[in-house]
């Protein structure tokens, strides 16, 4: 803005800014009082030589410092003037030194407009014509803008204010954003892991239900709902038969071994050597005769044909055989029922009686052979069927290391039962025996060696899954023969019915009776109990409805009207 004391000239200085307020606007410079107008305030012009001798006379005595005429100088001090081009006229004035001349302190003016006054020349202080004292020189000040119009605040930028297309603040922006994806992100992780564990769970515990509901071992479950399904639907199972030879005191003891896949219990059938079976010709013979003068295969055979029952293979295990697998288990631990004394006089026994003793291989052969003066056969073959219980509990249930032991005890197998594959059986029968779901029945035999009337519930149609009704297409039925003529007329019969094409399945006797009965089981074998009948030269009313022994198809009991066939 101009200078109100000199309104009519245009060249008059801007006002310098010499800082900012509170509220951050500019303070000026305000001029000194006294001194006239110097639009040129900080710069001194060179005149033309001619103008010298139109000073007055103080200035003529003086020395004058020639200046070029058209050059402008910089004097940083002030001491020095500047010749410039006139704007107005198109003279220049010639600045001449400025004697030193002491000036007093002038306070600060009014801020208020000056007067307005017309424009005149200028009196400059003693010793420089139209020139300000030095001291009170201000800086050089900008050049003049193009036009005359005051400084208006939009022209300053006070405030910094926040700008939306501002790098700084799109990058604060991807941050807060990036920071916000990252962290629904992290949420949505977090409910899916949830939701997954959740569905895990569910599933953990359906299959945990349905498995004990399958298996029966839910609480208030009964005992038939434990054991399966026994006597609805077929089951499967597998089945081999055990030989134990004793190799120092005689004799043989014979086990089945069932695992039942269908409900998951494992049993131990014990077969007294007293029961009678048909051998390869079909002669009657005992269990324990069989063995010894059949040999494992026609043994195997004569049970299953007794049983009902198929039977996988056999394990022909000698007592040394024993002895060493019970020390690959690092011996075994059962309840014994009575001492076993040392074959050496004066040692001590090799077993005592109690609870949960400790065994090793020579002990639980000894233990698993004994059998006391007038003890029962059956006494000495329970004993076997712990030993084997507690050998089924140190087996490995791993395949691969069962079939390891097995191999480890380097004897040679029965063709039907190979070392893997009795190391598989083992090793499902120990998974059940480790849990308790594992338990030994006894196969009940009369005196007479023929399968008791419970036999074919408890043992042969529950545990071994006998055949007790219509066999297969192409099986050849089972006849077992009773004698009750008092004629000793078994073996006559057996020969008849072998030579018929039927299986003899064992015999036995009973109380003597007049009339002859054929007997079967289910109305499927109707028309082959009519058959046996005629080939024994029975009549046809002898043939009944009833309960046949063990797993045969029909059972004849032989009364006093049998004709025993004269010898050729």
């Amino acid at each position: 803005m101009n200078d109100q004391q000199h309104p009519y000239d245009p060249y008059y200085p801007q006002p310098q800014i010499i800082g900012y307020d509170e509220y951050g606007q500019p303070v000026y410079q305000q001029p000194q009082q006294g001194y006239g107008y110097d639009p040129y305030a900080q710069q001194q012009y060179q005149e033309p030589q001619q103008q010298y001798q139109e000073q007055p006379s103080q200035y003529q005595g003086q020395p004058q410092q020639p200046q070029p005429s058209h050059e402008p100088q910089y004097d940083p001090y002030g001491q020095q003037g500047y010749s410039y081009p006139s704007y107005d006229t198109g003279q220049q004035w010639a600045a001449q030194p400025e004697a030193a001349v002491p000036v007093a302190p002038v306070a600060p003016p009014v801020a208020q407009a000056p007067p307005v006054a017309p424009a005149a020349p200028v009196a400059a202080p003693a010793g420089v014509p139209g020139q300000r004292p030095a001291s009170e020189r201000s800086a050089p000040a900008r050049p003049a803008p193009d036009d005359d119009r005051e400084y208006r605040t939009e022209q300053f930028s006070f405030i910094e204010e926040p700008d939306e297309d501002s790098e700084d603040v799109i990058d604060w922006l991807k941050f807060t954003e990036s920071r916000s994806e990252r962290r629904e992100e992290a949420r949505r992780r977090g409910r899916n892991r949830i939701v997954a564990l959740v569905v895990v769970l569910v599933l953990a515990v359906v299959g945990g239900v349905g498995y004990l509901w399958s298996a029966g071992m839910l609480p208030g479950a009964s005992e038939e709902q434990r054991q399966g399904s026994t006597a609805t639907g077929p089951q499967k199972r597998d089945t081999i038969v055990v030989h134990l030879h004793n190799t120092t005191g005689g004799g043989t003891s014979t086990v089945l071994l069932v695992n039942n896949t269908t409900t998951r219990q494992g049993t131990s059938v014990l077969i007294p050597n007293s029961v009678v079976v048909a051998d390869g010709e079909g002669a009657a013979t005992t269990l324990g005769k069989s063995v010894e003068d059949d040999g494992s295969s026609g043994t195997r055979e004569a049970i299953g044909n007794l049983l009902g029952a198929p039977i996988t293979g056999t394990w022909r295990l000698d007592t040394p055989y024993l002895d060493t697998l019970v020390d690959l288990v690092s011996g075994i631990e059962t309840d014994t029922d009575t001492d076993v004394p040392d074959p050496k006089k004066g040692a001590d026994p090799l077993v005592r009686k109690g609870e949960k003793q400790s065994l090793n291989g020579r002990a639980a052969v000894a233990y698993a052979t004994y059998r006391a003066p007038g003890e029962a056969e059956t006494k000495q073959l329970q004993r076997f069927g712990q030993v084997m219980l507690a050998v089924l509990r140190k087996i490995s249930d791993n395949p691969e290391s069962a079939t390891m032991t097995v191999e480890s005890l380097t004897q040679i197998f029965d063709p039907s039962l190979s070392e893997k594959d009795l190391g598989a059986a083992l090793a499902k029968l120990a998974e059940h025996a480790k849990v308790g779901d594992y338990k030994t029945a006894l196969l009940p035999v009369g005196q007479d060696g023929t399968l008791t009337e419970g036999a074919s519930d408890s043992v042969v149609k529950d545990i071994l899954g006998g055949k007790v009704t219509a066999p297969e297409a192409g099986d050849v039925p089972r006849v077992s023969v009773r004698d009750a003529s008092g004629k000793k007329a078994t073996e006559a019969a057996r020969i008849v019915l072998i030579n018929g094409g039927y299986t003899f399945v064992g015999s036995g006797d009973a109380d003597t009776r007049e009339k002859s009965q054929v007997v079967y089981g289910d109305d499927l074998q109707k028309a082959t109990a009519a058959e046996v009948a005629k080939t024994l030269g029975l009549p046809a009313g002898s043939v009944t409805k009833g309960k046949t022994s063990g797993a045969a198809t029909v059972t004849v009991i032989l009364g006093q009207d049998y004709k025993v066939p004269e010898a050729p």
